[in-house]
């Protein structure tokens, strides 16, 4: 049985996870035999206008032929095969492209800490901005804990709400989610589509599928799961199968598509209607109609007060007045804003020292509220 074609989610930014399966031979040495087709399904969607992040497994892998196997046991060996096999895997990824390929290397408690996953969002955005192409890996050379099973895959997931993607693709060696394990149940059925994710699915899903791999079946939907939790969508495929991925650039997919229970947006808007606000930012008439009637973010010269101790990243109310009309995050704390309220975004670096943006609020981070 194989996979029914079906069209893909509408989307304008996505992460596109690729494993080391895909990405080196039997032997650990990098290849371009799979990578070549996907770095032009990238070609091909910023063509038409879309944005493209890259989680890339592969460097442990591409380390190995620099060690010998002996050298290659345990923690700090893995860890420096990462640091060996990191800069042969950037330029892989580099040779696909005449845009540049942009490294960030993360772990987990980058985005753990909330001043810090501010940062990694806004590098992640100015490098969209900039017409760049990042290449996300774990930073498994300090990384201790976070380099086990699967870490990438819930790592592009992670990526992908803090980027606010519209969707997670995930490359595998494998067509898709199945009733069992295909490779050892003939009887394994392919699932079209999944709403959502069970523990009937988690529990039917195996380890890892290769050597060169440290996921599996389990730990995608484990992404899946987050991704979905987000508001966003998620679609495995085979990242082997040349005709699958060209279809993927002319919008279609042969895999499976784990849907989310509400949009991004939705998703997004909620959380920031219902979390509790740590302050409060009063603005003046004219930044209140641009954030309300333009969609606009919110900069300091319409900043007229803040009130309250709130930190950067906290989510705090919008008022025009004494009426609350948005909500968002922002990307300074109270006594910054007090620092920089009513100047130009010229005058940020200079009034405190540092800048995070231009940006009191960036628009994608608020929500207006009903009125």
């Amino acid at each position: 049985m194989h996979f029914t074609p079906q069209p893909l989610p509408d989307w304008h930014r996505a992460v596109l996870k690729v494993g080391s399966s895909l990405l080196t031979t039997a032997t650990g040495a990098l290849t371009d035999e799979h990578a070549d087709g996907l770095a032009a399904f990238v070609r091909a969607s910023r063509s038409a206008g879309r944005e493209v992040i890259i989680v890339s497994s592969g460097a442990v892998a591409a380390g190995r032929g620099f060690a010998a196997p002996e050298r290659a046991a345990g923690l700090t060996g893995r860890q420096a095969l990462a640091a060996l096999g990191q800069t042969r895997l950037i330029a892989l990824w580099q040779s696909f492209f005449d845009s540049p390929v942009a490294q960030v290397l993360l772990t987990h408690d980058d985005l753990r800490n909330r001043r810090r996953y501010l940062n990694a969002r806004s590098t992640l955005r100015e490098l969209l901005a900039l017409g760049a192409i990042p290449v996300i890996n774990e930073n498994d050379t300090v990384a201790v804990d976070e380099l086990k099973l699967g870490d990438n895959d819930n790592l592009a997931a992670i990526v992908a709400a803090v980027v606010d993607a519209d969707v997670l693709f995930i490359a595998s060696d494998i067509g898709g989610l199945y009733t069992a394990n295909p490779r050892t149940d003939p009887q394994a059925r392919p699932l079209d589509t999944v709403d959502v994710v069970t523990p009937e699915h988690l529990a039917s899903a195996g380890g890892a599928g290769t050597a060169a791999g440290t996921g599996g079946m389990r730990t995608k939907l484990e992404a899946a799961s987050k991704a979905a939790a987000a508001g966003i969508e998620t679609v495995l495929f085979d990242g082997r199968d040349s005709a699958c991925v060209a279809r993927l650039g002319e919008g279609g997919l042969t895999g499976t598509r784990l849907k989310a229970p509400s949009t991004r947006l939705a998703a997004r808007k909620y959380w920031l209607r219902h979390a509790p606000p740590a302050g409060r930012i009063v603005v003046d008439d004219g930044a209140a109609n641009a954030v309300r009637g333009k969609g606009a973010s919110l900069l300091p010269g319409g900043v007229s007060a803040a009130e309250g101790d709130f930190a950067r990243g906290d989510v705090i109310e919008i008022a025009d007045g004494d009426a609350v009309f948005a909500r968002g995050i922002a990307q300074y704390a109270a006594v910054d804003v007090r620092r920089i309220a009513r100047r130009h975004t010229r005058d940020i670096e200079a009034a405190l020292g540092y800048s995070y943006g231009e940006n009191v609020v960036h628009r994608d981070d608020l929500v207006v509220l009903p009125e």
